[in-house]
């Protein structure tokens, strides 16, 4: 078996308003937010995602279902925790994390910094080991017209 494993992954969420917009575990400053089961962060389940299909285990729906009552509402920072833990227990760790997501509004470049410490914290990483960009698409499609957001994940596990 390899040393070392490449996973992606993507995750999409609508905006709604009266919804709280919570990206990389950071609450900004918006009228809409994101709409889901859990608290809809965008960039952490794919994050997840992206961990759990470099270790070959699955994805974030098969083992945080959204029909599970468990994980109405939850906090996306305690799902990347618990990803953390079942990718740790198969002898995985995290080399780096590149993100990218893509919404029109807010600009979220003032939050970036967080997001990064946030996600090097939760998944035990060395300092500068996480990379999140933004971008917008143009006004085009569903996310230009600011009805939902989008986010990709890439991680590089090892053993």
């Amino acid at each position: 078996m390899y040393p070392f494993r490449i996973g992606f992954g993507y995750d999409v969420h609508q905006l709604v308003e009266n919804r709280p917009l919570i990206i990389g575990g950071v609450i900004i400053d918006h009228y809409k937010g994101s709409l889901g089961h859990s608290d809809a962060d965008v960039l952490l389940h794919a994050i997840c995602d992206a961990l759990l299909g470099a270790a070959g285990l699955r994805d974030i729906g098969y083992h945080f279902p959204d029909t599970s009552s468990e994980y109405k509402d939850i906090d996306s920072k305690i799902l990347l925790e618990k990803t953390m833990l079942i990718i740790g227990e198969h002898g995985w760790k995290v080399g780096n994390i590149d993100c990218t997501i893509a919404l029109q509004k807010p600009k979220i470049a003032p939050y970036i910094a967080e997001m990064q410490a946030n996600i090097e914290e939760l998944v035990k990483s060395e300092p500068g080991t996480v990379s999140v960009k933004a971008t917008t698409t143009e006004n085009l499609g569903y996310t230009g017209r600011e009805e939902g957001l989008q986010a990709w994940a890439v991680v590089l596990l090892y053993r």
